[in-house]
């Protein structure tokens, strides 16, 4: 019950902030874009791939306007990266809703990072 109070509150925060498709739009990186900043290789979200975009993309704005170094943006998708492998795509609904735990709290940082350096974010 856990995990799907989490992942609405995932959807509302991603609500909050519209972030471009997947394969990139018009001024925005494409996820394979954004994930080759760090690491020449990339990583199969699956079903999870929009919302990581989103907390990536995020992150990728508040680096791109001066509020996150790149080593700490590199660290960031890093850590969604192992966890992911190591629990996002388990089978397992305890281990799941460990992940989904760990990434809301990612999303939630994403968000904050962004804020400060987006004024759309910051009004009413």
């Amino acid at each position: 019950m856990r995990g799907f109070l989490t992942i609405g509150a995932v959807a509302l925060l991603a609500g909050c902030v519209s972030s471009p498709s997947l394969t990139g739009t018009t001024g925005a990186r494409s996820f394979v874009s954004i994930q080759q900043m760090c690491s020449a290789q990339t990583v199969d979200y699956g079903n999870d791939a929009q919302g990581v975009y989103a907390a990536m993309f995020d992150a990728y704005v508040a680096n791109r306007r001066g509020k996150l170094s790149k080593d700490d943006f590199c660290a960031f998708q890093a850590s969604i990266a192992q966890r992911y492998a190591s629990q996002g795509a388990s089978a397992d609904p305890q281990v799941r809703n460990q992940w989904v735990t760990f990434f809301t709290d990612q999303r939630a940082r994403a968000l904050s990072w962004r804020a400060g350096v987006d004024p759309t974010l910051r009004n009413g």
